[in-house]
């Protein structure tokens, strides 16, 4: 079990600060992705934009996950 937390308008678009999701044993950020975006289409367009975390860490899409990971999704970084 993976718990995904979503920041600033991603809570909007999905209609929480947090889900599970499963994924299997040697799951990628990229797969998770997959799952998150068919659990919440609303985020698909910004897929390629977002933000993704694991822990503290920015994580490539590439990076192999583990059960109880955190993973937080952030919409890209705008100023003004």
């Amino acid at each position: 079990m993976i718990v995904i937390h979503f920041y600033s308008y991603f809570k909007d678009l999905t209609g929480c600060a947090d889900a599970n999701i499963e994924l299997a044993d040697g799951g990628t950020v990229g797969e998770l992705l997959t799952a998150v975006l068919s659990q919440f289409p609303k985020l698909a367009p910004m897929q390629k934009s977002m933000l993704i975390a694991v822990g503290v860490d920015y994580a490539p899409r590439e990076q192999v996950l583990r059960a109880g990971d955190e993973v937080s999704l952030f919409p890209p970084v705008q100023g003004g």
